[in-house]
């Protein structure tokens, strides 16, 4: 799964002209920047599959100021450079990945969001964020174009985070032939959609006139 999500962000990444990476496709973000962060955020990683062969901690990032100075420093530089950096730093993870020996998956490293997890959490960390910035650079990728598997896992997985930050309005979400609970303000809302569709709308790629708007994800 991690490997083919990483192959649709670097197809998607070749589809943009590159005059198209100036363009603004999140809120203060341009195309740029979001393969600067992918860029990063394999890097970053690696760091996590650091700890976990090693067992010494090495957060993925110094704090958040050099991650954002990261990602600055990425989107200026050209096209042509960004491009490669990007498939160099996917190369180099999907090295790391698979050099880690077998028993070092179940170590555990702690997140970005502080959350502690086993190392084989890391694979599902780069598949979701491969994934949804695919979609995040519009230039013609969908969340239904994302690999078999990916759109269901980001609906477990962003559901799970909203029921714990219940911060949003109560929902009961139905998709694929499965149920999610999601802790919130008022009685629940029921939402039955494709998954491609719950998975844009729970991670606020897209708005459904007939539902909600939603608190911002991660």
């Amino acid at each position: 799964m991690t490997e083919a999500a990483t192959g649709l962000f670097l197809s998607t990444v070749d589809k943009v002209p590159d005059d198209g990476f100036t363009a603004e496709v999140l809120p203060g973000w341009t195309r740029a920047h979001v393969v600067a962060h992918v860029a990063a955020n394999a890097d970053a990683l690696r760091r996590l599959i650091a700890w976990a062969r090693t067992g010494v901690p090495t957060p993925m990032y110094a704090s958040a100021g050099d991650r954002a100075r990261e990602i600055e420093l990425g989107a200026a530089r050209p096209p042509a450079e960004l491009r490669a950096q990007v498939r160099a730093t996917a190369t180099a993870f999907a090295e790391d990945v698979a050099s880690l020996p077998g028993d070092r998956w179940r170590a555990e490293v702690v997140t970005a969001q502080g959350r502690t997890v086993p190392a084989s959490e890391i694979l599902w960390l780069r598949t979701r964020e491969v994934a949804v910035h695919a979609v995040d650079l519009d230039a013609g990728t969908d969340f239904a174009d994302l690999p078999d598997g990916v759109c269901e896992a980001l609906v477990a997985d962003v559901a799970r985070w909203r029921d714990k930050k219940a911060n949003g309005p109560a929902l009961t979400l139905t998709c694929a032939g499965q149920t999610w609970h999601v802790t919130g303000h008022g009685d629940p809302l029921s939402v039955t959609m494709s998954a491609p569709e719950l998975a844009a709308w729970l991670t606020g790629r897209r708005r459904f006139p007939a539902l909600p708007a939603l608190p911002p994800w991660l």
